[in-house]
């Protein structure tokens, strides 16, 4: 890997691959709402971001999404669902980075090893959910991972030796998780050398799938 695409570069986990990233060396392009103006639920600010990127990048890191709306939390019931918050969370999780994979051809080098890696989560998984609650995140990140499962097989016609793949990073202690002090929570640089971990392993045969930060494959 000599060349990396962090999207959501000031995010805990964004940053926390930024600054692996360039640990080991890598020549790491960050773009991030507060740096770059970036708004993943503006088609308009995705093309004008990402089109002035030229690449090839060897790996494409998507961090960008909300849990909720400021102010608001996951609905615990069906009677706390609300059209608009649901709005937004599906924009920013699942119409977000479908915007910014409408890019990933261009970026991608035609040759060679790529990985295009977008985080979701294990609760977007429908066979693994056994609790119920939180609809809006459950539903965007289950969305989200059929993006990412229909652009690996695009992708993989015209990118032989890419992996487009979907990633749980486990609960990670950033601003995004500390309304629920009960879970168990690994530091962001922990999160993100677990993740370059199972990204390193990774080659065309996986692309299409779903792991977490073990390496482990979730059910879709």
């Amino acid at each position: 890997m000599k060349t990396a695409l962090v999207i959501g570069a000031s995010g805990g986990i964004g940053a926390a691959m930024t600054t692996s990233l360039s640990g080991r060396g890598v020549d790491v392009t960050g773009v991030s709402r507060s740096v770059d103006g970036l708004d993943v639920t503006d088609q308009g600010s995705v093309d004008r971001v990402l089109g002035a990127l030229h690449g090839p990048f060897d790996f494409l890191f998507v961090a960008s999404g909300v849990l909720a709306p400021n102010g608001a939390e996951p609905e615990k019931s069906l009677g706390q669902i609300s059209a608009a918050q649901m709005a937004h969370v599906l924009a920013v999780n699942t119409i977000g980075p479908a915007m910014i994979l409408r890019h990933a051809p261009r970026l991608l080098p035609r040759k060679g090893r790529s990985v295009l890696a977008v985080l979701t989560a294990r609760v977007g998984s429908i066979g693994d959910n056994q609790l119920g609650g939180w609809y809006s995140y459950r539903a965007s990140k289950a969305a989200a991972n059929q993006i990412v499962r229909t652009a690996a097989i695009e992708i993989g016609r015209s990118h032989r030796e890419a992996a487009v793949i979907a990633l749980h990073p486990g609960t990670v202690a950033t601003p995004f998780t500390e309304n629920y002090p009960g879970h168990r929570k690994v530091a962001p640089a922990a999160a993100a050398e677990n993740l370059l971990r199972v990204i390193d392993g990774v080659g065309p045969e996986h692309s299409g799938r779903f792991f977490d930060w073990a390496g482990e494959e979730v059910p879709w």
